[in-house]
């Protein structure tokens, strides 16, 4: 039995990280942009940043302290960005202070209308 698959739907893609863990954000450079890229090249790649509000969290730094790590900063998201060339581009948000929430669903959303406009749809005369 193999564990390959193909992934479904790639139509857009958000890819996001925590903002209080560097280790998620690592992740998307090395695993999933890769992933992505490979499935569907051309996608509208958007970086989110999750969990905003843990930047500024002294639990979270005392935490991150201890294994010799930091919040990710804002220059780390652009720098990741252009790291893996994100197509369209990069947001931070905190769903615990409502910071930056409706922009990553606008954004979402004009990502995929503009993506959409760009398929040319095949049509077919029966003669």
């Amino acid at each position: 039995m193999t564990t390959d698959f193909v992934p479904l739907d790639y139509t857009q893609k958000q890819m996001c990280f925590s903002i209080g863990s560097p280790d998620s954000l690592e992740s998307i450079a090395e695993k999933w942009t890769p992933e992505v890229k490979c499935f569907c090249p051309n996608v509208p790649l958007i970086l989110v940043g999750n969990e905003k509000d843990q930047r500024n969290d002294e639990n979270i730094k005392r935490d991150l302290l201890k294994m010799k790590q930091e919040p990710v900063r804002p220059k780390d998201d652009r720098a990741m960005a252009k790291q893996i060339k994100v197509l369209y581009c990069f947001l931070e948000c905190s769903t615990k202070t409502k910071e930056g929430v409706r922009e990553v669903f606008e954004t979402t959303t004009r990502a995929v209308l503009q993506a959409r406009k760009r398929i040319t749809v095949a049509r077919c005369i029966l003669l």
